[in-house]
């Protein structure tokens, strides 16, 4: 039962699966090395699962050019 949910959720789901088992992965070795804040814990296996998500989608991974398009309209106040 459990090898078929696996199954289908690597067939269906291979980013979220593989990006979401990643930053549990991290946010345990997060956790157990220190003075670490569920909060944070949390941050980091939903970024992942959102890198994951955006994989599946077939967009990149971490959107430079609009990132740094909408970082670059936000301080043009500035100047």
């Amino acid at each position: 039962m459990w090898i078929r949910l696996w199954e289908q959720l690597w067939e269906a789901h291979r980013g979220k699966t593989l990006f979401t088992l990643l930053g549990a992965v991290l946010g345990l070795i997060y956790l157990i090395c220190g003075l670490w804040h569920m909060l944070i814990f949390v941050l980091i296996v939903y970024t992942c699962y959102h890198i994951g998500k955006r994989v599946d989608r077939g967009e990149r991974a971490v959107p430079v050019k609009e990132m740094w398009r909408w970082l670059m309209d936000k301080w043009r106040l500035f100047r």
